[in-house]
């Protein structure tokens, strides 16, 4: 960031009004944003710790989260009634939650059903993912998951019924499968553009895991020519990824987890130790900024457009407007369903 006159006065209003609001604001932070907002916010981290920590905290009165669309709906849905959620800029979307359209899980959801049964396939869904699905899987006695749970949420719905249909991350549900020694054959890809999925009604009948076909624009730009190269320029570098990568890429990396376990893997790693990270560059930064004893490196310059939305100026503009502008409101209906999906895998 450049330090300009316009940016320090920018940063100079934020804590001023974070000052005049004291414990009735909380600024939540995801991982991936720019380093000036993370250090303006009150807690960092990744989307559903962040939303649990805002909604336990009685105090708080406005929550404002900087990070994309779907994870202040979380928040708003695990609210409190006295508590209003906003985010800087209603347009921070993002991609892979996108790929799972309400109507075409909806649609998917009862072609599956209808040829294995409806009581034969737990509907499981990554955070990354819209109120609507979220609902639809507490609807159907489903539960969520995160990238860091994932594996412990598929031995769940196992328990529940001998068949899991996972949304919208064909990645990390397929990494999740590999982890627990799934047969490749037993998991298939659900194409919402194409009939049945793209598939056979004898494959659908034979598959344990049905992987929605969705992905994350960041995490599969990287490939296994990137590590290759990187191994060639730094052999002594240990390698690390986020399981929304492609299995090609996890299987060749030395580590694997979500972005809390690959902070935490960078913390601890000796001083001296070369890291190379395939995650969002914005992360990537800040762990370079606060750990200069390690050589910490990019496996390929990977930007989330959306989180790049939350900047400065909007998030000034949001709290000019606290508990007026881009409030997250969720139907009440939709929030019911969709607790009780979050609330399955908390129990975890």
């Amino acid at each position: 960031m450049e330090n300009t006159e316009d940016n320090k006065s920018m940063i100079d209003k934020i804590q001023k009004i974070k000052q005049e609001l004291g414990n009735k604001l909380v600024i939540l932070t995801h991982h991936y944003q720019r380093k000036e907002i993370v250090d303006l916010g009150d807690h960092k981290g990744d989307s559903f710790g962040l939303s649990q920590k805002a909604a336990s905290d009685e105090n708080a009165q406005y929550i404002v989260f900087c990070g994309v669309h779907f994870m202040a709906e979380s928040a708003a849905i695990l609210a409190k009634s006295h508590q209003t959620v906003q985010i800087p800029d209603l347009d921070a979307g993002c991609w892979m939650a996108d790929m799972a359209d309400a109507y075409l899980v909806e649609k998917a959801w009862n072609d599956v059903t209808a040829i294995v049964g409806q009581n034969r396939v737990t509907p499981l869904v990554y955070m990354n993912s819209d109120a609507y699905i979220k609902a639809h899987c507490g609807k159907n006695q489903g539960a969520v998951c995160t990238s860091s749970n994932a594996p412990k949420a598929f031995e769940w719905a196992f328990k529940q019924r001998e068949k899991i249909f996972f949304f919208p991350d064909e990645h990390l549900g397929r990494n999740t499968g590999n982890h627990l020694g799934i047969p490749e054959n037993e998991m298939i890809v659900w194409d919402p553009e194409k009939p049945l999925g793209g598939n056979t009604e004898q494959d659908i009948k034979q598959a344990k895991v049905f992987l929605w076909k969705g992905y994350c624009l960041v995490h599969t730009r990287f490939t296994t020519d990137d590590m290759d190269d990187m191994r060639k320029n730094f052999p002594d570098a240990k390698i690390v990824v986020h399981p929304e990568c492609t299995q090609e890429v996890v299987k060749s990396s030395d580590a694997v987890g979500s972005t809390s376990f690959i902070v935490k893997y960078v913390a601890d790693a000796p001083a001296g130790a070369t890291i190379i990270i395939g995650t969002e560059i914005n992360l990537i930064k800040r762990l370079v900024f606060e750990y200069p004893d390690k050589k910490i490196l990019p496996l390929k310059d990977s930007l989330c457009p959306n989180m790049y939305k939350i900047n400065l100026k909007n998030l000034l503009e949001c709290l000019e407007n606290i508990g007026k502008t881009n409030i997250i409101t969720i139907e009440e209906s939709i929030k019911k369903d969709a607790v009780i999906a979050l609330e399955n895998m908390l129990n975890l």
